[in-house]
């Protein structure tokens, strides 16, 4: 999402990088370079006027000035400012801290996601804080968008209002909330209904809603696809009724990333969260010092951790780790490496979570990296026989012939995976020898053939 930000950025640090001492004009220009792109990426002109601001102020003094590494210095004080903008270090929770059952309000336009995000909120609620949720759909405009939301209910384990035909949102609200008592729930979460625009029919139900209910958190749902427009409706939706926090959807589409800069500066209200997808699971909290990492490109290594531990298998992984210590590694061990990278998505997006790797991202523009060679292998170890899988080495012509004809690749293919596999299990087979003492002392050059050293003392590494 911030990727045309982020290229501009550091295309101005790499500036600064070649030149030895700054001068107060090699400051004014790179802030000048900065402007123009933060404008470029959307953000309210109030909020790039005070960052350039505070950028310059400090950016001017001598601690960078005279620095060893002024440009070091500069990105230093960018990210620092960034982290500001967008909230300030940590996430902020949603807060629960009241009587259950604790409403939550769910505001927003129509067509920003709201809906979903309900789902998404409810689930996680459950799974991660163990919390008795009700979902309540008070959305009496939209056709079917109280079976929507039950079914969304459904899908994500919890529990979701009765629907009672003929009723107002308020009669709804208090209903559920009355249910909430009874039954014992401990979050009770009120989907209110959107609009296509702003209106103050909209503005006077959700503020009815609103008294009814006394809610612990008033969230706004916004779709960071519309960049500005987000920004409009946030203040609007906050000047009307009030807004606790914000959750932004979509953060995963290629939006400019104005919108998440200038939220916090406008409306005073954090962002609390995010959506990046469809799936139930694709809600994350927001983490300014991360988010503004990724767009300096610094990565975002917490979060990838975060990620891997949400995603990946842990007993299949430590299943494999065992298994590497013991040197063992067959064609099963490697398809279920496959299905773990899978499953945490898109490589590219697992790239830009990662130091340094913005300018890779930037080569290959807007290309998603090719996995097709990963489903190539998965199909050709599924049309393996479980001996094969296990004893790769029997796999000769004849039955290289039956493989291919059964995963529709060619011999060639399957070649080409066995001399990938052979020098994987090599490599387990060192490290199984070296142990984790061996590879500290000598390093990962030792799990290379000839402890990565050219056979023969010249020509291209065996892994080159």
């Amino acid at each position: 999402m911030f990727e045309t930000l982020s290229g501009k950025l550091s295309g101005v640090f790499d500036g600064l990088a070649k030149r030895g001492a700054l001068s107060e004009a090699d400051v004014t220009e790179a802030m000048r370079e900065v402007r123009l792109a933060m404008l470029d990426a959307d953000v309210a002109l109030p909020v790039v006027k005070d960052f350039v601001n505070k950028v310059r102020e400090r950016a001017v003094g001598h601690e960078v000035l005279d620095s060893i590494s002024p440009g070091q210095a500069v990105a230093k004080i960018v990210n620092d400012a960034l982290i500001d903008a967008l909230g300030g270090a940590g996430a902020v929770p949603l807060n629960l801290n009241a009587a259950p059952p604790v409403p939550i309000l769910m505001v927003g336009l129509q067509g920003s996601g709201k809906t979903t995000t309900s789902g998404k909120i409810a689930r996680r609620l459950a799974q991660r804080e163990r919390k008795k949720v009700l979902l309540a759909s008070l959305d009496t405009q939209r056709p079917a968008a109280q079976l929507q939301l039950a079914q969304l209910a459904e899908r994500a384990g919890v529990a979701s209002l009765p629907i009672i035909a003929g009723q107002t949102p308020v009669q709804i609200a208090e209903r559920a909330m009355d249910t909430g008592r009874r039954e014992g729930y401990d979050i009770v979460i009120l989907d209110t209904a959107g609009r296509l625009s702003i209106d103050e029919a909209l503005m006077d139900e959700v503020r009815a809603i609103r008294a009814a209910t006394d809610p612990a958190e008033t969230l706004l749902v916004v779709d960071a696809m519309t960049g500005q427009d987000a920004v409009n409706t946030a203040k609007a939706f906050n000047e009307a009724v009030g807004v606790t926090g914000v959750v932004m959807t979509r953060m995963d589409g290629d939006a400019r990333g104005g919108a998440a800069l200038s939220m916090r500066a406008i409306t005073g209200a954090p962002i609390k969260l995010t959506g990046s997808g469809e799936k139930l699971d694709a809600l994350e909290e927001f983490h300014p010092e991360r988010v503004a990492g990724r767009i300096l490109g610094l990565g975002d290594i917490a979060g990838l951790v975060e990620k891997a531990a949400d995603t990946l298998d842990h007993e299949e992984s430590e299943k494999l780790a065992l298994k590497m210590m013991q040197g063992k590694f067959d064609l099963d061990d490697y398809a279920a490496q496959i299905r773990q990278i899978n499953k945490m998505g898109s490589i590219s997006g697992i790239l830009g979570m990662l130091p340094g790797m913005g300018k890779l991202k930037d080569a290959l523009g807007d290309k998603e990296l090719d996995t097709s060679v990963l489903k190539r292998h998965q199909a050709i170890i599924s049309s393996m026989t479980r001996k094969e899988r296990r004893t790769p080495s029997i796999i000769k012509a004849s039955r290289k012939k039956r493989i291919a004809a059964g995963s529709g690749t060619t011999v060639q293919e399957i070649n080409r995976l066995l001399k990938q596999y052979d020098a994987m299990a090599s490599m387990m087979k060192r490290f199984s020898k070296l142990g984790v003492k061996g590879l500290m002392r000598q390093g990962l050059s030792a799990l290379m053939p000839n402890g990565g050293r050219p056979p023969g003392g010249g020509g291209r590494p065996p892994f080159g």
